[in-house]
């Protein structure tokens, strides 16, 4: 009898070093896995002045309110970790997170709504709620939303009126019905000055070109400040991921100042991503006033557009 339980408790021990030995061979895959772009990209916290993870900006929005990610619209890395880091954000925080997104317009929101509660068909969605043409990028976080139940906020102005303030000035927008100035923020909008501006004519060749282009970047700024703004004000305790082109919120200008005049409580974190051609070798000084966190991805992978 004492025999058989020797017996049975060496069968044990070596089941057990077998085990062992496969879950170190195993959790490197595992790894690898759960994160196989890792080596196409790196984050770095200008505050603290080192490398990062996405766990740790996670982590830092137990101090915030709304997280920007300043992207490059073909990016595919990019768009990688904006829907990496909006699950992360699903899982910190669940039933309390949200998103927010340039790539709706504000008179789509119901179409987006009818969408996320299955009442009409991911193509109506396409084509009615005018997604743009490379909507499978942003696909993920609308999905991920969708299966948890949970907000996405349309936030960008209407595109016939960015045209219409380019050609006319913010001025013509008086002249909108009800309905038109319901999808707007609050007229007449603020123009930003100072180093916007300047930023505006640096990225228009040394002038910042009509001053009706400029007033028309300043609606698109405030028209998603002012729909963050509105969910920010109605949902406390929720956690914002904005995802936007990367001059609307670098150095926490364009709609991050617009967002604060409208919540001047609001705290922000902002991620600038940038595939650049100093990823094998950065000089992180040259990004360290555009964002909180800058994300390099790798230049030499495919674009997505």
């Amino acid at each position: 009898m004492i025999s058989r339980i020797y017996q049975l408790i060496n069968i044990y021990i070596s089941a057990m070093k077998f085990t062992l030995s496969l879950l170190v061979f195993l959790l490197p895959l595992f790894a690898l896995c759960q994160d196989q772009m890792a080596p196409h990209y790196k984050i770095y916290n200008t505050a603290k002045n080192s490398t990062a993870t996405v766990d740790d900006v996670i982590n830092d929005m137990a101090g915030a309110d709304v997280l920007f990610f300043g992207e490059e619209h073909n990016d595919s890395t990019g768009h990688y970790l904006e829907a990496l880091i909006f699950e992360k954000l699903v899982e910190k925080y669940p039933g309390k997170a949200a998103l927010t997104m340039e790539m709706f317009q504000t008179d789509c929101q119901t179409i987006l709504n009818e969408y996320l509660t299955g009442l009409i068909r991911e193509k109506n969605l396409i084509t009615e709620g005018r997604a743009w043409k490379n909507y499978k990028d942003y696909r993920p976080m609308v999905e991920t939303a969708k299966a948890a139940s949970l907000p996405v906020i349309a936030a960008n102005a209407p595109t016939r009126y960015t045209n219409l303030v380019t050609r006319a000035g913010l001025s013509e927008l008086q002249r909108l019905d009800a309905t038109g100035k319901s999808w707007l923020p609050p007229l007449p909008i603020d123009t930003a000055t100072g180093r916007y501006y300047d930023k505006f004519g640096e990225i228009m060749g040394g002038h910042a070109g009509p001053m009706h282009v400029y007033q028309s970047q300043n609606l698109w700024d405030a028209a998603m400040g002012y729909s963050i703004a509105q969910f920010y004000k109605a949902h406390k305790g929720f956690k914002v991921f904005q995802v936007n082109g990367g001059f609307h919120s670098e150095e926490k200008l364009g709609t991050v100042a617009q967002l604060i005049k409208y919540a001047p409580k609001v705290r922000v974190i902002n991620i600038q991503a940038y595939a650049d051609e100093s990823f094998d070798n950065p000089d992180w000084s040259k990004f360290a006033k555009l964002g909180d966190y800058i994300i390099l991805t790798d230049p030499k992978l495919p674009k997505t557009f």
